[in-house]
């Protein structure tokens, strides 16, 4: 009889996977808080909540209960031209913690997108205000906000997008302004913002995610918003991963003195429980889209918008987001992030720890540049898989971002990989070798 994975390989085409090389993939059957239990009962302890979804662990019972007592009530509506409660309570929910300059929600149905919507409303903002040619977006290199077409325009040029570069949009680059190099990209951003074309920056807040977990300050991105709200430039804020507790407060922009304009969100905005995806705007954003004129209005809309659902499962999550629990979860883990980093950041083999929330990043030393496609990062996935762990390289950076439920214990066990991964950089362990390895 075929297993599951057997059966996977047959009929299924996986994201981010060259299918003619990639081992089969493990077969999950059960999810229980941290954990995630094989069709043969082996347990994997999940430091990446799953792509970074899932905040509260898996398989939640107060997620579970609210999206059950919603499916017996209602399952979905269109929403052009309707409504219902769990769509207007998430907004009025959300609006009460976000920024006060956000006013309104537009639901979509992922981070990808979250982005386009965004990237629209700012392009026909302008063209409603009879500035068509203010079309040119702002990003950093090394940026990462989706894989529509959009969001890929104003994502950094790299091997994931280059068979598409010659449909995408121009946009203008500036480096990331990583501790040290503040004043050159301010420098970089001023140049930009003379040009009279540009109508957006569009940013992760303090934390770019698939670059390698690289981290920035709060106060230079505030300076740099403020520079181009000088100039009459929207900001987006993609708080897709940022979103919901990952970086110490409940949003990346709490902690910013100049507010972004539009905002995104998706990956733990349910919990990990169902695809959902939101773009908040300030009001003369909205307000620009008002008209007798309905040529004036934003154009855009998914069958799945606001499914009653995935907004049901979102008020659960956020329910327990909000909780004394969840916060003192955050706090431990933040500590213990701390205290790791201070063990390992200046061993050999250690280039750079980063730490933001309960983020923590490991980049590793292995003679070689940083890269996505390090030799090592399959070797690094691997061990991990070995030890009973799911992690997902980037390249030679290593990064943890667990559910917030993850115990004191269970941190151990990944700090405890992070330490073997060391060893392994150290003493150049080929990946033919690691079974030996991990039974040593």
């Amino acid at each position: 009889m075929p297993t599951l994975a057997d059966r996977d390989h047959a009929v299924l085409w996986h994201p981010y996977t060259q299918m003619q090389t990639a081992p089969l993939p493990v077969p999950i059957v059960r999810g229980e808080a941290s954990w995630l239990i094989a069709e043969d009962g082996t347990r994997y302890l999940d430091g990446i909540s799953s792509w970074w979804v899932n905040l509260h662990g898996h398989a939640h019972p107060h997620i579970a209960r609210r999206v059950s007592e919603q499916l017996s009530t209602l399952e979905h509506v269109l929403f052009a031209g309707f409504t219902h409660p769990t769509a207007v309570e998430l907004a009025e929910q959300l609006l009460e913690l976000l920024p006060q300059n956000q006013a309104r929600v537009f639901y979509s149905d992922n981070g990808s997108t979250a982005v386009e919507v965004a990237l629209k409303m700012v392009l026909q903002y302008f063209h409603n205000h009879g500035q068509p040619e203010r079309r040119t977006f702002l990003c950093f290199r090394d940026s990462y906000h989706g894989d529509t077409f959009g969001a890929m325009a104003v994502s950094s040029r790299g091997a994931f997008t280059q068979p598409f570069w010659p449909l995408l949009f121009d946009v203008e680059f500036i480096d990331v302004p990583v501790p040290g190099q503040e004043d050159v990209v301010l420098s970089q951003l001023d140049a930009v913002l003379k040009r009279p074309d540009v109508a957006g920056f569009i940013f992760e807040p303090l934390v770019l995610g698939t670059a390698g977990m690289v981290m920035y300050s709060p106060e230079v991105l505030s300076k740099m918003l403020r520079r181009c709200h000088q100039q009459g430039v929207l900001c987006i804020a993609d708080e897709v991963m940022t979103g919901f507790g990952r970086t110490g407060p409940l949003f990346a922009s709490e902690l910013l003195t100049e507010k972004p304009d539009i905002m995104c969100f998706s990956k733990g905005l349910t919990g990990g429980t169902l695809a959902m995806g939101l773009t908040t705007c300030a009001a003369p954003i909205y307000t620009a889209f008002l008209s007798d004129d309905k040529m004036k209005a934003l154009f855009h809309g998914h069958s799945y918008t606001a499914n009653p659902v995935a907004c049901a499962a979102a008020l659960a999550s956020l329910e327990l987001t909000r909780s004394e629990e969840c916060t003192s979860q955050r706090q431990r883990i933040e500590s213990a992030h701390a205290a790791f980093r201070q063990e390992i950041e200046n061993q050999p083999g250690i280039r750079q720890v980063r730490h933001r929330g309960t983020i923590l990043a490991v980049e590793y030393d292995p003679g070689e540049g940083t890269s996505y496609f390090s030799r090592l990062r399959d070797t690094f996935y691997q061990l991990a898989i070995d030890s009973h762990v799911v992690l997902r390289p980037l390249g030679n950076v290593v990064y943890l971002l667990p559910p917030y439920c993850t115990t004191n214990e269970e941190l151990g066990l990944l700090y405890t990989v992070l330490r073997r991964i060391r060893e392994l950089v150290l003493n150049h362990i080929p990946a033919a070798n690691l079974p030996e390895y991990l039974h040593d």
